[in-house]
């Protein structure tokens, strides 16, 4: 592919440069990691957060770059192309290159929820006959393939490959995740949205964004600067920073579309919550639908609403989507019911690893739980330190046993992330093995219990260190819970 078509009409700054000899540049690649340059491609120089890309111009070129875009000049033997913003540059490209996306593409941003929503999507667009993916934090489903994944939106050359994979799969619809890191950073820039939607917002990456507002506005960019104009933008109506979003989408000049109890596109009625289920009586279009939604917790109705939202709105009749509502199975490790003690105690795993998530997934399981509300959690290493007491204090406050124990330490001393969450945690008990912390808790359960073991979710591994060791949640609950017989 010419250089030149690269970049499309994109980037007016780079018009006569694309117009002489280096538009006419043959490029068989493009990446932003010098260590992935072969003869032919492109290397993008992006300033990253412990590196400068511009550092390595040098060793690209000597790989056989054919061109560099860089947001300085640069002394080299090959054309250097100029723009303020590289990451962009690279997502532009990275989907004229691939060129082949599912027809119908929606993303969905919020700080909860947007794994069950994706996943919801997809699942609705299935039942209506169509082609449909999904790309997320548990990976990647299609009528092919269900790998599992890590990175809530990938990074934007291999999310670009994927999509063109997807649709040579014959896809024609697919849900993805938007992250504020990704929206930050520009990865979704190429990618053509038919909708897009926000759930809610709640302290979430504080290592990464200097204050909650920023986080927003990160947020924010799938409206101002991703979704097409006068698309529609589905948000959640009950979230705290619902007006904010309504504000920022209604300004972009979309077509705004709420959902939840205060929602007007889709109205939340009244909801009955029971321990594997909820009735949620929903208003659309004209029509009162009564749908029985086969999973538990408040929250899981708000994602349904808008997955079902985003359904509607890229073609999906209401009827055909309050019908597939109640064939909904639950995104792994999303209050994922794993199994239960013979005397009807439930044990659940749930993603839950920030404050808003914890406190949501403890109160949506109060309604159904006859006795006593079990946690097992802890927190990250090397992430938002602030969030710990917070998480340690809506423990106690709403669960009657608190088992605090190691998630992902990473780096730091996990005897001293405890002790942060402990501060606050007045309640609970201390096992740093987090086997043993699930196992003390398994053997706990009585009659009416209900235990959630937060924080991992779909994780199939555990960082000590710089070494990620096999470990599951869901496979330790298990084995704890057949361990305890009857």
């Amino acid at each position: 592919m010419k250089l030149r078509d690269l970049a499309g009409n994109a980037f007016p700054e780079l018009k006569a440069e694309l117009e002489g000899p280096a538009g006419a540049l043959d490029i068989s690649g493009l990446s932003s990691d010098s260590r992935k340059i072969a003869p032919g491609m492109a290397f993008v120089a992006i300033a990253g957060s412990k590196a400068d890309g511009a550092g390595f111009i040098a060793d690209a070129v000597a790989k056989g770059a054919a061109a560099v875009i860089a947001s300085h000049a640069a002394e080299t033997s090959v054309p250097v192309l100029v723009v303020s913003e590289p990451r962009r540059f690279l997502s532009v490209a990275a989907s004229h290159f691939y060129g082949r996306q599912p027809a119908t593409m929606v993303a969905v941003t919020g700080t909860a929820g947007k794994t069950s929503v994706a996943s919801f999507v997809r699942q609705i667009w299935a039942h209506a006959g169509h082609a449909a993916a999904m790309i997320g934090t548990t990976g990647i489903i299609s009528p092919t393939r269900n790998e599992y994944g890590s990175l809530t939106t990938p990074d934007t050359v291999s999310l670009h490959e994927l999509l063109a994979e997807l649709a040579d799969e014959g896809v024609t619809h697919a849900s993805m995740e938007a992250s504020s890191h990704g929206l930050d950073q520009y990865r979704l820039d190429g990618v053509k949205l038919a909708a897009a939607a926000f759930t809610n917002l709640g302290r979430d990456h504080m290592d990464y964004h200097p204050t909650v507002e920023d986080y927003m506005a990160a947020k924010m960019h799938l409206f101002d600067r991703v979704l097409p104009k006068g698309s529609p933008a589905i948000i959640f109506a009950d979230d705290s920073w619902s007006e904010q979003a309504i504000k920022v989408a209604t300004a972009a000049g979309h077509d705004v579309r709420t959902v939840g109890r205060k929602g007007t596109y889709l109205t939340l009625k009244r909801v009955e919550h029971f321990r594997h289920k909820q009735v949620a009586e929903v208003h659309a279009e004209g029509e009162i639908f009564e749908v029985d939604i086969p999973l538990a917790g408040d929250f899981q109705i708000a994602n349904a609403l808008v997955a079902a939202a985003l359904a509607m709105s890229t073609g999906v009749p209401a009827k055909l989507a309050m019908a597939a509502l109640e064939k909904l199975q639950g995104a792994s490790g999303r209050l994922e019911l794993v199994g239960h003690t013979k005397d009807g105690a439930l044990a659940y795993v749930d993603y839950a690893h920030k404050p808003d998530a914890l406190e949501n997934v403890l109160n949506s399981v109060r309604p159904f739980t006859t006795g006593r509300v079990i946690v097992v959690f802890g927190c990250g290493g090397d992430r938002d330190r602030g969030k710990r007491p917070i998480m340690g204090e809506i423990a106690c406050r709403l669960a009657d046993v608190v088992i605090v124990t190691d998630d992902n330490p990473r780096s730091e001393e996990p005897a001293a992330i405890r002790a942060e969450i402990m501060a606050a945690a007045t309640c609970a008990s201390e096992i740093g093995d987090r086997a043993k912390a699930i196992r003390e808790a398994v053997l706990q359960l009585k009659s009416g219990d209900t235990l959630i073991v937060a924080g991992k979710g779909h994780e199939e591994g555990q960082t000590v260190g710089s070494v990620t060791l096999p470990f599951s949640d869901h496979a330790e609950v298990r084995k704890a819970l057949e361990e305890r017989g009857p």
